[in-house]
């Protein structure tokens, strides 16, 4: 009796555990065909219990094998015609569903996910499940139309597309209608993305794409119509901001820059900006360096001016001036001779020029009449003439 009870004591953590480590999964499903799939197979993890190995086979109607093995060395593919096209997540607890990609027709077939754990006394538990996996052609659906991040109103110049969006069995092939008057379509692409590099507001209108593919005798489906919207570009805008007190009266605050923001290339977004802060500045440099160089002008021709003035000209000529005491008794007694320098000039005077023969002579002769001519106040007669 005591052994019984020591045995149940010692069966109890397995029984215990047996019941959180089974293995859940379908029994069967479909996989859509050059699609991909993906075989259920997970457990909950308990304390105490390490996964040890982990082993997908599968039978065939003709053949069978081992898919994927998963150990301590790390993960292998041993079917060629697997390889490349099936993974198990790492670093997933519990998930050990088996990820199959291009699912080919010859992959159908019964599936089995076998699962060993060893236990903290070095016991070993293996539990698996199976898979009925059948390959199937889905016709494809009807498309549905995904609008880029801008929506289906956007303005001119920006870009833009439309995606056509439908599922079944690849490969699937798609076409993009653009409605015209009278129920027409223009055919435009023939890619599952309609894009615009740069809309224009002539690219409005109504768009709508069609799918297919080789499933249920190429039936065609046609998604809904969407209308795409291009608005025109914003005009010039200008903001400015000014300070305001709270009393109402404005302050005499530094003002912000006004920014004036323009379209380029009628694309329609603001690509540069201009603020008349910097136009300011540039006008008022402008001002100083114009009325510096007026000043320094006006200052070289000045000291010219002055220095044409000041400068005695080298061509002056000397005239003779005599002077004639009418009241003198003998006229060569009060007669004096003086020279007189005057710049050569192009205007006419009013005196009588007279060539001076014996200078030396004439000097001496005035000389000596100056004292008797020194008290006569009376009025002279002044003639002037050139010297030799």
């Amino acid at each position: 009796m005591g052994m019984l009870v020591r045995a149940a004591v010692l069966m109890s953590p397995l029984l215990f555990c047996n019941a959180f480590l089974d293995l859940t999964g379908p029994n069967e499903m479909e996989g859509v065909w050059k699609g991909p799939t993906t075989l259920p197979c997970a457990y909950v993890p308990v304390k105490g219990f390490v996964q040890q190995t982990l082993t997908w086979t599968v039978v065939h109607d003709q053949s069978s094998g081992t898919v994927f093995r998963r150990d301590g060395s790390g993960d292998h593919v041993l079917l060629s015609e697997y390889r490349g096209r099936v993974s198990v997540l790492k670093n997933a607890p519990g998930n050990v569903s088996l990820h199959i990609l291009n699912l080919e027709v010859s992959d159908r077939g019964t599936y089995t996910c076998q699962v060993t754990w060893r236990a903290s006394n070095n016991s070993l538990i293996a539990k698996e499940i199976t898979i009925e996996v059948e390959v199937v052609k889905v016709a494809a659906t009807k498309p549905v139309i995904r609008a880029g991040e801008l929506g289906l109103t956007v303005p001119a110049g920006a870009r833009t597309s439309l995606t056509c969006v439908a599922s079944g069995s690849p490969p699937i092939s798609y076409r993009w209608f653009r409605s015209a008057p009278g129920g027409k379509a223009l055919l435009l692409s023939s890619q599952a993305e309609l894009a615009w590099d740069s809309l224009q507001p002539s690219d409005s209108g109504k768009y709508y794409c069609e799918a297919e593919n080789r499933v249920g005798a190429g039936a065609v489906q046609q998604s809904d119509a969407v209308e795409l919207a291009v608005r025109d570009p914003p005009t010039t805008a200008v903001t400015s901001q000014r300070d305001v007190g709270s009393s109402g009266r404005d302050h005499p605050t530094t003002d912000l820059p006004i920014t004036v923001v323009t379209p380029e290339n009628g694309v329609g977004y603001p690509e540069k900006n201009y603020t008349t802060q910097n136009l300011q500045r540039t006008h008022l440099s402008l001002y100083l360096v114009i009325l510096i160089a007026v000043v320094c002008g006006a200052v070289v021709f000045l000291v010219v001016f002055l220095i044409i003035c000041i400068r005695k000209p080298k061509d002056a000529q000397v005239y003779e001036v005599k002077f004639h005491n009418s009241r003198a008794a003998t006229p060569s007694r009060c007669e004096s001779t003086g020279h007189y320098e005057e710049p050569i000039s192009s205007t006419e005077n009013n005196y009588v020029m007279e060539p001076m023969k014996n200078k030396r002579s004439e000097e001496i002769n005035m000389k000596n009449n100056e004292y008797d001519c020194v008290g006569n106040t009376q009025e002279s007669e002044y003639e002037v003439g050139d010297t030799v």
